[in-house]
């Protein structure tokens, strides 16, 4: 079995190879390692792609906005990848975002993960019927069970999903309250111990 470094290394140089720059092979490593970490067929999908580029024409995308409709070339998960990295301060106040055919979504899919991670959100990201919530680059939990090539994904939907708290304020209150049990009330014995030095001095 590979290791997650061997995977990076290698992906990094395979895309050096298909003519991204080496800053851009970089961050294609980081990607994939990420995809396959989380048993998401990254390598399957980005070799596929490369073989692809040879004969097909994509689309690149480098200004993000809240809709992108390509009807005539899929877009390159890639650069596209790379575009929402860098804009992901900005994409954050547009929440919710719509594209039309990527090719290979599974590697813009490893892009926006790591966005998760910069902006501290997670993200929710439909391809079709498929379903995927990045956690901060931590996991990723889907509905993706074919573990296979997602050669392309028709409608996507990216939603940055603002951060709250999963219960309510009353039983937060609750629960800080019997918190409260394990607070030890101050004495003068304690007030000395907590101030630093004893009476003795042992150095």
């Amino acid at each position: 079995m590979k290791s997650l470094s061997e995977i990076e290394t290698v992906v990094k140089r395979a895309s050096r190879a298909a003519g991204f720059s080496w800053g851009v092979s970089e961050d294609v490593g980081k990607s994939i390692r990420i995809l396959e970490l989380f048993g998401l067929p990254g390598l399957k999908n980005l070799n596929q792609y490369f073989k692809d580029r040879n004969n097909k024409k994509f689309e690149s995308l480098n200004l993000i906005n809240q809709n992108h409709f390509s009807s005539s070339t899929f877009y390159c998960p890639i650069t596209l990848g790379i575009s929402f990295l860098d804009q992901i301060r900005s994409i954050d106040s547009i929440k919710k975002i719509t594209f039309k055919n990527i090719a290979y979504p599974i590697i813009f899919l490893s892009f926006l993960s790591r966005a998760s991670e910069i902006i501290g959100k997670k993200i929710l990201i439909k391809i079709d019927e498929n379903e995927f919530l990045l956690n901060y680059n931590v996991n990723i939990y889907n509905n993706f069970f074919n573990k296979d090539l997602l050669l392309d994904g028709k409608i996507i939907e990216v939603e940055i999903i603002d951060n709250q708290d999963n219960f309510t304020d009353n039983e937060w209150k609750e629960l800080y309250k019997l918190s409260e049990n394990t607070f030890v009330e101050e004495t003068d014995s304690l007030k000395q111990v907590g101030a630093g030095a004893g009476l003795t001095d042992n150095d």
